[in-house]
C-alpha cells in the first residue's frame, strides 16, 4: 500500500482521535443511528481524554454521513478541532464502530481496511472493438474504448478454393482490430494506473489481444472466462481483484522469506522484531513495512520523539540520541510513521508465521 495519503497527518504534532466508522448498513433509520454513532464516537473520545473541540469536530463529520450511501465505512483522523483526513473504506470495519485518543494516529486498521485495491480496467472484447469499464471497490466508470474495422469481420462457412481471399481478409481485419484493442488498452492503462486488466470475450479474442500488449502489462492480465456479450458482475471484479493482491503479497513474503538470509556482504535484505525494525526506522532503511495486525508486536509499546525517526524501544533510548520530549506509541502506528517519512510502502499480511511477532521489513541499502 502506497502510504503517501498519509503525510498529512505527520506534518502536526499529537494527539489524535482515530475513528473508524461503519456505513455497510443502509435502512430508513439511517440518518438517526448515524447521529447516535456521532455521539457514540464523542463521548469514547472524551473519556479517553481529547479535547472538546476535537471530539466536536469528530461528531460533526460523522453527522455529516447521515445521509450518505457509502458502501463500506470512513475513516476519521481529527485533532485541535479539525479532522484532517477522512479516507473512505474499501470494507466495512469488522469491530463495527471505534474510536480512539493516543499520541500517534491509529493507520494500522487502513491497510486492511482501505489498502490494497487495485484499479481494474474491465475490457469488453469482440472483433469490431472494444469497451473499457473502471472498477474498483468504491466506483464503476466508463472509460472509453476502440472501434476497428467493422468488415469483413466473420468468416463463410465455404471451404472453396475462391473463398480463400475473403478468409483471409477476415483474419488481417481480426488480427488489425486486436492490434488497435491492445494499443488502446496500454494507453488507457497508463492514464488511469490501473493496476489489473480483465479481458472479457471468446478464447480467440482475448489471446489475440494479450499477445500483442507490451511485455510490461502482461503480469496484470486476467482473462475472464466469460464469452462475448457478456458483463462482468461485480463478484466477478471482486474474485479477480482478490486474487491479484493474494499474488502480490504472496510474492513479497517470498521476498522477505528469501531477504533474510544474509547475502556475500553479510547483510540482510530483511528482518523483523521490534528492536531490529526500530534501529531499521531511524537509519532510514526500511523498503517496505510488512504488518500482520494481530501479531503480538504491532500493539508492543515504544517510545517516539517529535520526529518520525526517532523512536526507541525504551525511553532512556530517546533521551541517549538527545530527544528531550517522548511519548509512549504502539510500535505498528510508530513505524508506519518512519515508513511514511521515507515514502516506503507498508503490506497487511495474513500469514501467522511470517514476519515473527508480526513485524518485519524489507530494507534498502546504498
Amino acid at each position: 500500500m502506497d502510504l503517501a495519503f498519509l503525510h498529512p497527518l505527520y506534518e502536526h504534532s499529537g494527539p489524535w482521535a482515530s475513528v473508524y466508522v461503519d456505513t455497510s448498513r443502509h435502512t430508513e433509520d439511517t440518518p438517526h443511528e448515524r447521529q447516535l454513532t456521532a455521539q457514540a464516537m464523542a463521548r469514547q473520545l472524551a473519556a479517553q481524554g481529547a479535547d472538546e473541540a476535537t471530539c466536536r469536530a469528530v461528531q460533526y463529520a460523522i453527522e455529516d454521513l447521515r445521509h450518505s450511501s457509502e458502501p463500506h465505512g470512513r475513516a476519521l483522523f481529527a485533532r485541535e478541532g479539525e479532522v484532517v483526513l477522512d479516507p473512505p473504506l474499501a470494507r466495512a470495519p469488522q469491530a463495527g464502530d471505534w474510536a480512539e485518543w493516543a499520541p500517534l494516529p491509529r493507520v494500522t486498521p487502513l491497510l486492511e481496511l482501505a489498502g490494497e485495491d487495485p484499479v481494474c480496467v474491465v475490457a469488453y472484447v469482440d472483433r469490431k472493438g472494444a469497451d473499457f469499464e473502471l472498477r474498483s471497490a468504491l466506483s464503476r466508470e466508463n472509460a472509453g474504448g476502440v472501434t476497428g474495422r467493422q468488415w469483413p469481420v466473420h468468416r463463410t462457412g465455404s471451404a472453396d478454393w475462391s473463398e480463400r481471399h475473403f478468409q483471409l481478409r477476415v483474419e488481417n481485419t481480426w488480427e488489425h482490430n486486436a492490434a488497435e484493442i491492445a494499443d488502446a488498452l496500454a494507453v488507457c492503462q497508463e492514464e488511469t494506473q490501473a493496476d489489473l486488466l480483465i479481458l472479457v470475450g471468446d478464447d480467440r479474442e482475448q489471446r489475440s489481444v494479450h499477445d500483442r500488449l507490451p511485455k510490461r502489462l502482461l503480469d496484470l492480465v486476467v482473462e475472464a472466462p466469460h464469452g462475448t456479450g457478456s458483463r462482468l458482475l461485480d463478484e466477478d471484479v471482486e474474485r479477480a481483484r482478490a486474487e491479484h493482491v493474494a499474488r502480490q503479497a504472496e510474492a513479497e513474503l517470498e521476498r522477505f522469506r528469501a531477504g533474510r538470509n544474509p547475502d556475500d556482504e553479510g547483510r540482510a535484505r530483511a528482518v523483523e522484531g521490534v528492536p531490529a525494525l526500530i534501529e531499521a526506522a531511524r537509519e532510514h532503511r526500511i523498503d517496505e513495512l510488512l504488518i500482520r495486525p494481530n501479531g503480538p508486536d504491532a500493539h508492543r509499546e515504544v517510545w517516539i520523539g517529535e520526529d518520525p525517526d526517532q523512536v526507541a524501544v525504551r525511553r532512556t533510548d530517546l533521551k541517549i540520541l538527545g530527544e528531550q520530549h517522548s511519548w509512549p506509541a504502539r510500535a505498528d502506528d510508530a513505524l508506519i510513521r518512519s515508513a511514511v517519512a521515507t515514502d516506503a510502502p507498508a503490506l497487511a499480511v495474513a500469514e501467522e508465521e511470517v514476519p515473527v511477532g508480526g513485524l518485519g521489513a524489507l530494507l534498502r541499502w546504498k
